[in-house]
């Protein structure tokens, strides 16, 4: 045997030795050098200012305590033994409406009467076949890539009529990842987002929590879009550009729809919010050219055929949902007005607030009240409701369990739609409760991070939340007379007085 072959083998020795005791000591090594959670996921992950200030003014002792219990969830108290119950305490007794006659707002029992304008349009869209239902449904990573929203929108659809994937931003760190639209654009878009609070904007947010500028004359900024094969997205129905106020005559956009020549048209930013109507037809591709906006503020494009049901995803990674309480009002007033006005606003949060060192959620709860309480203002004739945390896991003791913070979130999510007249929907029980998340990983339904869930999770997800919102419409249909559910959802005069009454868009 020669002496290179000799020196090879032991080598290959030495690799294997190496390799197998590497292995026995990570079995006993601290779990944080070698974590089990997938973390390639994070690339992009972003913490709202709002919720840092928060946090940090709860540490300080700046927050309010929370003093009180609230009725307990079955499934929910305690998933972990040990945890403290009385963690489990929410805001004091001034903080609820004594009024209220809703004493628990899930939709499966009184918290159906909190969406009863939302439930009245959609009864008179399914007997009379006529209006339209609008729903904005805010998320954070959960809802990334149109992910859970994609398949509601077209389950309601489904049932209920419309077509089209509906408001799209001009930029998204998940368009890559988007199943229902193709989604590029042009890669330096100046953007301001309302997750960073400490920069003041342009010009105000968009409804979409960002506003983008191309003020750079050299370049020449873009978006293309280009609808998928899911169900009633096949086309870009009727797209409309909405952008906002500027002193800029000579901003302008090249058009290309299906391959077809460039149609040029020019921008009038003389209102608060302005809409321009891309196209005649219904185009399968659509490319955008926007030239010389400098100071003009663009929101996004619009697809939606005017008729049924529509789902608009602004969903935005790291949002802890507290950043909704900065959305302007007289801005949100003219989206109502432009979108068709929202009969339901969704709220789904929690995947960036759940922390296993924080020992209560009284902060939150109270900084959800403030964003429902501005809602309400931004979108007056839409019902609010709070879809709450997921399961999530831990690594506890060696074992994946149920992260103590769930339950504590949990109740401060049910505790804001109480306080709030909102709707509620107990995601965390439907998906199973305590330890659920561990078996919706091991059925591939949920990442390795025992938090985000698959593709094949949040259609799921999506009929969970389906069902329950229409076990809730069918309590209403039940309980409340169609001529009261008519008064319920208000003629379209009264409303547009309303709105007209807050707001205005020049």
């Amino acid at each position: 045997m020669t002496e290179s072959k000799v020196y090879f083998d032991k080598v290959i020795l030495m690799t294997l030795l190496s390799v197998l005791i590497f292995l026995g000591f990570k079995a006993i090594l601290p779990d944080k050098i070698f974590p089990e959670v997938d973390t390639t996921n994070n690339k992009n992950i972003i913490i709202d200012d709002m919720m840092k200030a928060a946090m940090d003014a709860e540490k300080e002792g700046g927050a309010i305590a929370d003093t009180t219990e609230i009725e307990p969830d079955p499934v929910a108290v305690n998933p972990i033994q040990g945890t403290d119950s009385t963690k489990t305490q929410t805001p004091t007794p001034t903080e609820v409406k004594e009024d209220s006659s809703v004493k628990d707002p899930t939709l499966s029992s009184g918290g159906y009467r909190n969406l009863s304008r939302f439930y009245a349009k959609l009864r008179k869209l399914e007997t009379a076949k006529s209006g339209t239902v609008r729903i904005a449904y805010f998320g954070d990573s959960m809802t990334d890539g149109d992910l859970i929203v994609q398949d509601l929108r077209r389950d309601l659809q489904d049932e209920y009529g419309g077509e089209g994937v509906g408001f799209v931003a001009i930029t998204s760190l998940s368009a890559n990842g988007r199943y229902s639209v193709s989604h590029k654009y042009f890669k330096t878009w100046k953007t301001q987002t309302f997750l960073n609070t400490k920069k003041e904007p342009l010009s105000p947010y968009g409804i979409s929590g960002q506003v983008f500028f191309g003020n750079d004359s050299t370049k020449s900024y873009w978006v293309k879009y280009k609808a998928q094969g899911i169900k009633h997205s096949t086309l870009l129905n009727k797209p409309t550009l909405l952008y906002g106020k500027a002193n800029n005559e000579a901003g302008s956009i090249a058009i290309k729809t299906d391959g077809q020549d460039a149609v040029t048209k020019m921008l009038t930013p003389n209102k608060l919010l302005n809409t321009l109507k891309i196209s005649d037809t219904n185009p399968k591709d659509l490319q955008v050219d926007f030239h010389h906006l400098d100071s003009i503020p663009v929101y996004g494009f619009n697809f939606d055929n005017g008729k049924g049901i529509h789902i608009d995803n602004y969903s935005l990674r790291g949002n802890s949902g507290l950043p909704l309480s900065v959305l302007n009002v007289p801005l949100m007033n003219a989206f109502d007005r432009a979108l068709g006005g929202y009969d339901l606003v969704v709220l789904q949060y929690g995947a960036n607030v759940l922390n296993d060192d924080v020992e209560g959620y009284g902060w939150y709860t109270r900084g959800m009240q403030k964003v429902v309480e501005n809602l309400r203002q931004c979108f007056p004739n839409a019902d609010i409701l709070i879809i709450s945390t997921a399961d999530k896991s831990s690594k506890i003791e060696e074992e994946m369990k149920t992260s103590p913070a769930v339950a504590l979130l949990l109740a401060s999510q049910k505790k804001c739609a109480l306080n709030t007249e909102s709707g509620f929907i107990n995601l965390y029980s439907l998906m199973g409760g305590n330890g659920s998340m561990i078996d919706w990983v091991a059925e591939n339904n949920a990442g390795a991070d025992y938090t985000h869930f698959t593709a094949s999770g949040a259609k799921k997800i999506a009929k969970l939340i389906h069902k329950d919102l229409i076990k809730g419409y069918n309590l209403y249909k039940k309980n409340v007379p169609e001529e009261t559910a008519d008064e319920d959802s208000g003629e379209p005069e009264a409303i547009e007085q309303k709105a007209n009454s807050t707001t205005t868009t020049n």
